[in-house]
């Protein structure tokens, strides 16, 4: 009898923590689809918190604002093409003692990732490991990435944290080789 209470209870706890559970930036999506909660369109329009238009940069160029916590990508002509939710490094990282802020400036990606890329350094008890799906490295170690902790906040190691479909898109659809990266100041 305790067995099925246990079992019983157990269920329940699940379905009221997982199965109940949404982040509060996607869109739920029905039942009958498949799609997992991460893959979810985003809910929020982040293309409002960028100029819609910039100076023609004459090439692609994707813009990283920490202060408004977003990334844009641009077209040539300086059409904003899409935006979404991008959380970069933090003022300060105990784990490792120093300021981790992603570094201001303008950058050029110069390796481009699979979907199964791992960092090799975090996290730091474990000498690695940590899932970056999708990496884009633009300046050393740091490189803007699909994670499943994207928030509106500052808190890596100073890579870009992206929700994943958006880092698919730009890691497929958009970044090669080459195309500008500019991280605005904090």
């Amino acid at each position: 009898m305790k067995r099925i209470y246990f079992i019983g209870v157990f269920f329940l706890c699940s379905i009221l923590l997982f199965g109940c559970s949404t982040n509060s930036n996607m869109v739920v999506e029905p039942l009958g689809g498949a799609t997992p909660n991460y893959l979810s369109k985003p809910s929020i329009d982040y293309s409002s918190r960028l100029p819609a238009q910039i100076k023609p940069p004459l090439e692609k160029v994707v813009i990283i604002d920490p202060n408004e916590h977003v990334w844009g990508a641009y077209s040539a002509d300086g059409s904003l093409v899409r935006a979404g939710l991008a959380t970069a490094g933090s003022d300060w990282c105990s784990d490792i003692g120093r300021p981790c802020r992603t570094r201001a400036g303008t950058f050029r990606f110069y390796s481009l990732g699979r979907p199964d890329c791992k960092s090799s350094i975090f996290p730091i008890e474990k000498g690695g490991g940590a899932p970056m799906p999708h990496c884009m490295f633009f300046n050393g170690n740091q490189a803007m990435h699909g994670s499943y902790e994207v928030v509106e906040g500052n808190v890596s190691h100073g890579c870009v944290r992206l929700q994943v479909p958006d880092a698919e898109w730009l890691r497929y659809s958009f970044v090669n080789i080459g195309t500008k990266v500019i991280v605005h100041p904090y």
